[in-house]
């Protein structure tokens, strides 16, 4: 215990502000160190990724080395060998030779060792049936062997942190989600400044609730934490604010908090500002690799064809056979509408990394581009099993067994998708459309609604609940929703890419000369006149008009007309409006 109160004190347990940055550097150098001895890259890594982005510290100023214990000296020999058979990837025979080792760090080392020789076998195996796997059929021998050891020593109080960082892995490993969950929690109290153990406790929580009933350190690692998780929960504006508390706290040089922040931006869509945020990324880390996948993305949603042949041809140079490299190529393949070869690469990515995320959705979407919905299937509930929080897996589900027409399962994938983004219009109106299947009218109704009320990405929600209204014969509605989507495509100026537009001023057309409104019906007959597939009703409608005004019937005044009519297009005779009118004249398709 002695030991370990001293290796705290070394680590700096990490105050809970960043009033001193020199204090905040030393300590991310000392962890930094410590994870490399033990072969924790990923965190040696990221802890030293935040320290390049801070001032550099003068020499008197530099943290001193870790302090040897007796144990310490006694294993040193044998921890050093190890050390370099483990960085050869010789996991086996470093943990031979770190048996019976005493002191905290070749301990460590030699369960870890174990633990990755287990893991390695596994991906060998799995690589070697890379076909519909089901889950669990390869599992990791090692695993319940380092459990009980480990949990001996849990009871006996004799893990560091490290090791209950271990302990915890290897309990999520074997599914043990909530012991896990304490298990890290305890590690990050033990020893703050190792974001391994933050990590790890990111990807088992899966909702806000959870998160509030977590007893966490009061160290300035947790804002880092809290960020990272809010991403993950899709809580974007909260994460964006603590990114930029963090950036005016002076990591504003940190490529780790730069590339979140793109993550952010690219999961509300917002593609442009993501887009630019990437690209300064690039300019400032032109070799990196990490979320390069996530960019090209992006570049795939705006179908930017030389940008992501570029990227791809980029990554290739930098390292061929990364995940995400792999990953940029399949969408390159995709883009171009190669479906086999993108799926191909998607593959390739899994052989690499079986428990990356992307890929597996990714290779569903191509699968389903195949029509082979049921090798789509699998590869969502693939992603699914890896992270149960991938809202674009559940949407693919749904889109599946849409295609296989089987509404009810639909529904229950698309409303997983759903409580994971409450606010992305694309859930709500495939949502609405199943209800509307299953002749739930009503739900369909306040799907399609909320889908306008959310801010609607593809412009389609009120034209659904303008047919919708039209089905149930609420001709008032349905001429509103039509106002109401003309005023939106106008003001957006993207006029040619709706067909929907010209299915709209032909219904408003019949329903204003129901309603007797000539000047509007003629007005909305025009504009019927703009469009292939409603140029000859729309001439037929004017023709009528002409007619009956010719024969003397006057403009229709009793009759109430919709809340909204298109100003410019009512006679001065129409009843008072409530809400600001649609001027029409202006705008020609």
């Amino acid at each position: 215990a002695g030991a370990m109160a001293a290796a705290g004190a070394a680590a700096g347990l990490g105050s809970s502000d960043f009033s001193d940055l020199r204090e905040v550097k030393k300590q991310l150098l000392s962890v930094a160190a410590r994870s490399r001895e033990r072969g924790l890259q990923h965190s040696g890594k990221w802890a030293s990724e935040l320290a390049f982005a801070l001032d550099p510290l003068p020499l008197s100023e530099l943290p001193p080395p870790p302090a040897l214990t007796e144990e310490d000296a006694r294993d040193l020999d044998a921890y050093m060998l190890a050390k370099s058979y483990f960085d050869l990837k010789e996991y086996d025979r470093a943990a031979y030779f770190l048996r019976g080792c005493k002191s905290q760090k070749a301990y460590f080392l030699y369960m870890y060792s174990r633990y990755l020789s287990g893991e390695k076998k596994k991906d060998d195996e799995t690589v070697d049936s890379l076909g519909p796997l089901e889950k669990g059929q390869v599992k990791n021998e090692a695993l319940r062997e380092l459990r009980v050891e480990l949990s001996k020593k849990h009871k006996a109080r004799e893990l560091d942190g490290f090791g209950l960082y271990l302990y915890g892995v290897v309990l999520r490993k074997l599914d043990l989600v909530k012991e896990a969950i304490d298990v890290f929690v305890e590690a990050t109290h033990v020893l703050p400044l190792h974001w391994g153990a933050w990590l790890e406790l990111c990807n088992l929580i899966t909702d806000k609730e959870m998160l509030k009933f977590l007893s966490l350190p009061d160290t300035w690692m947790k804002e880092f934490f809290l960020a990272h998780i809010y991403t993950e929960l899709q809580l974007i504006e909260e994460a964006l604010q603590k990114y930029q508390s963090l950036i005016d706290a002076g990591f504003s040089k940190s490529t780790y908090i730069i590339s979140q922040i793109a993550v952010a931006y690219h999961n509300i869509r917002d593609i442009d500002k993501a887009l630019s945020i990437f690209n300064e990324l690039r300019k400032q880390d032109p070799y990196r690799i990490e979320n390069m996948d996530t960019f090209s993305n992006l570049l795939y949603v705006r179908s930017m064809k030389p940008e992501l042949s570029y990227l791809a041809h980029n990554l290739c140079e930098i390292d061929k056979y990364r995940v995400e490299t792999c990953c940029v190529i399949g969408d390159y393949y995709s883009l171009r509408s190669q479906h086999e070869k993108a799926a191909l690469y998607f593959q390739r990515a899994l052989k690499l990394n079986p428990r990356y995320l992307g890929a597996w959705t990714l290779m569903g979407h191509e699968y389903m581009e195949m029509k082979n919905t049921s090798a789509a299937i699998q590869a969502y509930r693939h992603a699914i099993e890896v992270n149960k929080r991938d809202y674009r897996a559940w949407y693919g589900l749904g889109q599946t067994y849409e295609i296989l027409k089987m509404p009810f399962y639909c529904l229950y994938y698309y409303r997983r998708a759903h409580q994971l983004r409450p606010n992305d219009s694309r859930m709500l109106v495939a949502l609405g459309e199943c209800y509307e299947k299953l002749n739930q009218l009503v739900e369909a109704k306040k799907c399609y609604w909320r889908a306008y009320a959310v801010g609607d990405v593809e412009k389609m929600a009120l034209v659904k609940l303008a047919k919708l209204h039209e089905q149930l014969n609420e001709s008032e509605q349905a001429a509103q929703c039509y106002i109401k989507y003309i005023q939106d495509i106008y003001s957006c100026g993207d006029i040619v890419e709706h067909l929907e537009v010209s299915t709209a001023f032909r219904y408003l057309a019949q329903y204003y000369f129901k309603c007797k409104l000539w000047d509007e019906a003629s007005a909305c007959a025009q504009k019927c006149c703009a469009f292939n597939d409603t140029r000859e009703e729309g001439k037929a409608l004017l023709r009528q008009i002409l007619q009956l005004r010719n024969q003397g019937e006057t403009s229709s005044t009793d009759i109430a007309a919709p809340f909204f009519l298109p100003a410019p297009l009512s006679a001065n005779n129409t009843p008072t409006r409530r809400v600001s009118p649609l001027n029409l004249s202006s705008v020609t398709p």
